[in-house]
């Protein structure tokens, strides 16, 4: 077994609740509607937002809006260099993204248009799935598309027998367990949960509330980043 918690620290210095660094970037895509740029531990994220726009294909909702999402890692983003197509994995996430962000938009404001979320992963690390949701939300709020709730997401896993919230790259493939969860705070919902690895029920339980503490957190920076924007550190629209 790796060892990843030495005398209550992780590899990386962190204690068990100690989210990583995480900075967001609100407006920086010229051509879209919203867009925001993330760096959560070594992820490096763009998310995208273009729509609503008027949508006339076959097999589309037409009483709301159709959200379509497309997660994609740059061929440089890992250690060793990814193919550019789309893998089964990256369309797997692309369909988690987007199934996390619909529940908190108003949808049915826009029938008979799409609402297309562009996730471009510049530098991948553990956790990229829950730091593109974050991302996204975040965008989606800058589009001005109408919202229940931001949506936040963070990892908790098991490492060495203990939990830890906002899991690594090493922490993600050597732990005993890995949940990512993503909340709407407001609406007190989860949006996402995914769990690979094992926990007890009484662990599971312990990680939600970890995951949820974290989430607030998160949130918060979701808030200040749009605030930062729109009105600066005085409160003065720019």
């Amino acid at each position: 077994m790796v060892e990843l918690m030495v005398e209550g620290k992780r590899t990386d210095g962190r204690g068990p609740y100690d989210l990583r660094p995480l900075k967001l970037d609100v407006g920086i895509v010229k051509n879209a509607a919203g867009s925001a740029y993330i760096e959560h531990g070594k992820n490096k994220i763009i998310a995208a937002i273009y729509g609503p726009r008027d949508i006339h294909r076959y097999g589309l909702t037409v009483e709301r809006a159709t959200i379509r999402c497309r997660y994609h890692m740059s061929p440089f983003s890992t250690d060793e260099r990814k193919a550019p197509q789309p893998s089964r994995r990256e369309i797997e996430i692309s369909k988690v993204i987007r199934d996390a962000l619909e529940p908190s938009l108003l949808l049915e404001n826009f029938p008979k248009t799409s609402i297309d979320i562009f996730i471009e992963v510049l530098q991948a690390d553990g956790g990229s799935r829950s730091a593109s949701i974050t991302a996204a939300s975040v965008a989606l709020a800058d589009a001005g598309i109408p919202m229940r709730d931001l949506v936040q997401a963070v990892a908790v896993g098991k490492v060495n027998g203990t939990l830890v919230v906002d899991l690594s790259d090493i922490e993600d493939k050597e732990g005993e367990a890995d949940l990512p969860v993503a909340f709407m705070l407001n609406e007190n919902k989860i949006t996402l949960l995914q769990m690979d690895g094992k926990m007890t029920v009484e662990e599971f339980k312990t990680a939600i509330n970890m995951a949820k503490e974290a989430a607030a957190k998160i949130k918060e920076m979701q808030k200040q980043a749009l605030v930062s924007k729109y009105f600066g550190q005085g409160g003065q629209t720019r």
